[in-house]
């Protein structure tokens, strides 16, 4: 099992970021503004939603990263952590996902 973490890719984002667009995928994402970031997240979530109805592991897998990846740029283009949102996971583990969801109202 690999020692990548969400971390790891964030701070590779991050640095990837400061690049050029000619040079980094992440920046030309960026530069194209939040809505195109957004909707390229929305458009890998889709993609794995195919692929786990589709019951393909290895094109599952594939997805899933492709989407954390989307997910992340996204969450850089607002200026959130992926430590603020491990906080808000972190205070839903105090009550069931039942109480939690019905919380929100």
């Amino acid at each position: 099992m690999t020692k990548f973490t969400l971390a790891d890719l964030e701070k590779r984002l991050h640095e990837r970021a400061k690049a050029s667009a000619a040079e980094s995928y992440t920046r030309s994402l960026l530069d194209k503004g939040i809505a195109h970031c957004a909707k390229k997240m929305g458009e890998e979530a889709i993609e794995t939603a195919m692929a786990a109805v589709q019951e393909d592991k290895s094109r599952l897998v594939a997805e899933a990263a492709d989407l954390l990846y989307h997910l992340l740029v996204v969450l850089q283009a607002r200026g959130v952590t992926l430590a603020e949102v491990e906080g808000a996971l972190e205070k839903r583990t105090s009550q069931s996902g039942h109480q939690e969801k019905a919380s929100r109202g």
